[in-house]
């Protein structure tokens, strides 16, 4: 007969528990811990050096005049790759200190200097003293160094006579010029006659 059957059943009861516990240990446990250190890693490396709520930058040009206001619910910096992400960003491309183009959107990202801004989720384009037209789509690139806007998105143009569909668009706001990419798709209502 086996040594094992000659013990009392509570001592049989705390070899099993041992044992399931050492297994659990040995598979489970040091995974859980292998795990939270990874995961440890990871939000180290992900964690901001500095963060804004509720604010306004203002970009100069060479002469000193506001050349780009952007604004957001929050920003927060992260130092790895040097990015920053924002919340609610909203931009004004102020041009000759007249015309100002707005664009907003759910979120936004940059890197470094900020040169290009991908803009993602309810993206509106706009002009900040005359929203009659406005430009929807769900992502959006600025160049701020050209004042370009691009994206290879679905794109819908609306304006008090009609609306317009694409996929894909180029638009350079100093130029005040506007490219839909492809499938184009729109309806024209004429103004009324007097």
């Amino acid at each position: 007969m086996n040594a094992i059957f000659n013990l009392p059943l509570s001592t049989k009861v705390i070899i099993g528990f041992v044992v399931i516990l050492l297994t659990w240990f040995a598979t489970g446990g040091d995974n859980n811990t292998e795990d939270e250190a990874t995961t440890t890693a990871s939000s180290v490396n992900q964690q901001s050096d500095y963060g804004m709520t509720n604010f306004t930058m203002t970009i100069m040009d060479e002469n000193g005049q506001p050349s780009r206001v952007i604004t957001g619910k929050k920003m927060t910096h992260f130092p790895k790759g040097d990015r920053s992400e924002i919340v609610e960003p909203a931009a004004q491309f102020v041009e000759n200190q007249e015309d100002t183009w707005l664009i907003t959107s759910k979120h936004g990202k940059t890197r470094g200097e900020g040169a290009v801004i991908k803009l993602r989720k309810d993206v509106v384009i706009t002009r900040k003293d005359n929203n009659e037209i406005e430009l929807r789509t769900d992502k959006l690139n600025i160049d701020t160094k050209k004042n370009t806007a691009y994206t290879d998105s679905a794109v819908t143009l609306i304006s008090p006579t009609g609306e317009t569909n694409s996929v894909g668009l180029h638009a350079t706001l100093k130029e005040e010029t506007i490219n839909l990419h492809s499938k184009v798709k729109g309806h024209y209502d004429a103004p009324p006659t007097q």
